[in-house]
């Protein structure tokens, strides 16, 4: 719309003494109003919040991933998990594992399996080496970057 036919219209309804004009052309719509613009305040909410206990003077506990990392820095290379997911050690249940404690392994070798989102994923080593230790139970969530397997 023409700047020209807005103010036209704008000195229409300060003249006329209406309160609200509504105009539209073609795909173009116009609303002119007398009154004041009516800005509604943004209401603000507070959210209770919980009280915190005091805090304490104390000792942290080792966690399981804290020991695991001990157990990796001392026992050699560890492969860890690319992914979040499932650890299996075979490609079915009847199946015998890919690997156990004591197998020696070459780069490139399946692992184990991590299932993500319906997807089996297969683990290769990504070293050459004889497998010291496993460090997830079979059918065992994991978590990214989690130590999986010693390899020396």
């Amino acid at each position: 719309m023409d700047l020209r036919k807005l103010k036209k219209l704008i000195d229409l309804v300060e003249e006329s003494g209406i309160s609200e004009l509504e105009l539209t052309e073609g795909e173009e719509s116009v609303r002119i109003s007398r009154q004041g613009q009516v800005v509604q305040q943004p209401q603000q909410y507070t959210i209770p919040q919980q009280p915190t206990p005091p805090v304490q003077n104390q000792v942290p506990t080792p966690t399981a991933s804290a020991e695991a990392e001990d157990i990796v820095q001392d026992a050699g290379h560890a492969l860890t998990s690319p992914m979040v997911g499932t650890f299996y050690r075979s490609s079915s249940p009847e199946a015998d594992p890919y690997v156990e404690v004591g197998s020696s392994v070459k780069k490139g070798d399946t692992l184990c399996i991590i299932e993500a989102m319906k997807l089996l994923n297969e683990i290769e080593a990504d070293r050459d080496g004889i497998v010291k230790k496993i460090m997830v139970e079979n059918a065992q969530p994991v978590e990214f970057g989690e130590p999986l397997f010693i390899i020396e």
